[in-house]
């Protein structure tokens, strides 16, 4: 049996699907994979600090400026669209096949598609909080000329910063619950788009105990011998096709 009819075979026979993915979900609507060999991570931006720790809660405090000035340049990207698979997500979902998707992204692709339960365990670039009251702003606040180098609180005049877990930061504990919920409760898993190397989020797939276990990702995993079926291949192009081969 091909590996596209045995995807199809398995979400027919599911009732509860949760889809648990990584940067590769988005790589096909032009958001780069930040760890790939040509991803941000392994590219010297600055002369001094390296990606991880402009991106981390002590530069965010100590450096101020530049960081919004990192994030501005190289996290937000304007005019993307959720690809094939985000939208091929929100179909299952419609049909009541796919009960939640788990996101370590944090573009807001999957909402957009349609994608109605969503669990951002990284947060989401979208949301823009006062660090001192909590009032929320999109992310066109921050980006309006206005409130640069450093956008703050119409409010209460406390600073405005993404929404989005940094280094040295925690998850939110009410996000990796759900999380953990709805992965332990499917009866089918599909991992897309992720290596499973960033922890803790990678260590949820282990909360699950249902019948089948799919891996979509273009290169090894460390899940891939616990899989019942992998597949080496670009995830929106895959998912697509069987959701549309689904009747």
């Amino acid at each position: 049996m091909e590996k596209s009819d045995k995807l199809r075979q398995i979400l027919m026979e599911s009732k509860n699907v949760v889809f648990f993915g990584g940067a590769g979900m988005s790589t096909e609507s032009g958001v780069p994979d930040f760890r790939s060999a040509n991803g941000i991570y392994s590219q010297r931006l600055h002369q001094e600090f390296r990606p991880e720790e402009m991106a981390s809660h002590s530069f965010f405090v100590n450096h101020t400026e530049a960081f919004f000035e990192f994030y501005r340049e190289h996290r937000i990207f304007r005019n993307i669209q959720p690809n094939a698979g985000h939208k091929a997500l929100a179909e299952l979902e419609r049909r009541g096949i796919l009960k939640a998707v788990v996101t370590q992204n944090i573009d807001g692709l999957h909402q957009l598609a349609g994608s109605k339960t969503v669990c951002e365990l990284h947060g989401s670039i979208l949301r823009w909080p006062c660090v001192q009251c909590g009032k929320v702003y999109s992310v066109d606040y921050a980006l309006q000329e206005e409130n640069k180098p450093i956008p703050h609180c119409e409010d209460c005049g406390g600073i405005v910063r993404p929404g989005v877990v940094l280094y040295e930061e925690g998850l939110d504990m009410e996000v990796v619950e759900s999380a953990v919920r709805a992965i332990s409760e499917a009866d089918t898993l599909i991992v897309g788009g992720t290596s499973l190397v960033v922890y803790p989020a990678a260590g949820l797939i282990d909360y699950f105990r249902g019948r089948h276990l799919v891996l979509i990702n273009k290169t090894e995993t460390k899940a891939d011998a616990r899989a019942e079926l992998v597949i080496r291949d670009a995830i929106g192009k895959v998912l697509s096709a069987a959701v549309a081969s689904i009747r």
